[in-house]
């Protein structure tokens, strides 16, 4: 098993051991809308740094790994910004003043035919300057600022947990060695979903990402 192959069993297998038995005891369900935001920090010149937060390891769906804040659309949200916001707010603290300045980056479906799904949508925003990350000690419980290359090189070494769409998205911003640079790229990209596709059964089940064999 090559390393990208590696990751992709990984992420899969965390998701099986939270979801059965109830695998195979639904037909079809439908995605739940969420919203992520992957926080930059970097200026015009500035080296281009991500916030990370870690979830708490005790939490049931993906503790101890470090994640963009976001979660799923509730009830008081009007708009998908509108959750982005709130959830930025409660897992790390950040006021964003402007939901109306949040870009568009991607969109990642979870597969069928996991029980728990979502519709999540990432989007860009430059964190406040003023502000300083806070954390509430429980659902989040640590969080850092990180170039992309030094996430994805922590995680190669066992460091930093991450789970399988966030190392996709770091590898994304790589080429970008400013904020800046990154925000203008990203306001004339057009957003295709992504929905992975979950092949074989039990521990030998993988996703297969649009595109790749298999």
């Amino acid at each position: 098993m090559n390393p990208h192959d590696s990751q992709i069993h990984c992420w899969t297998v965390s998701v099986l051991m939270i979801l059965q038995p109830s695998i195979g005891s639904v037909e079809s369900v439908e995605p739940r809308q969420a919203a992520s935001v992957i926080l930059l920090r970097g200026g015009d010149a500035a080296t281009l740094e991500i916030l990370l937060a870690r979830r708490n390891p005790a939490s049931r769906f993906m503790g101890g790994a470090w994640v963009f804040p976001g979660g799923a659309l509730e009830p008081g949200d009007e708009t998908l910004r509108a959750a982005a916001v709130r959830e930025v707010a409660e897992e790390a603290g950040l006021e964003l003043p402007d939901p109306g300045a949040l870009i568009p980056f991607s969109r990642w479906i979870t597969p069928e035919p996991l029980p728990i799904r979502f519709d999540t949508h990432f989007f860009l925003a430059v964190a406040p300057e003023a502000q300083e990350p806070r954390i509430d000690g429980a659902e989040i419980v640590d969080w850092g600022w990180l170039t992309p290359a030094a996430a994805l090189a922590a995680q190669r070494d066992g460091t930093l947990e991450l789970v399988f769409p966030t190392i996709k998205h770091l590898e994304q911003l790589l080429p970008f060695a400013t904020a800046a640079e990154l925000l203008a790229w990203a306001r004339c990209r057009d957003i295709v979903p992504v929905q992975p596709e979950l092949r074989g059964e039990g521990e030998h089940a993988r996703l297969v990402l649009p595109g790749e064999p298999g």
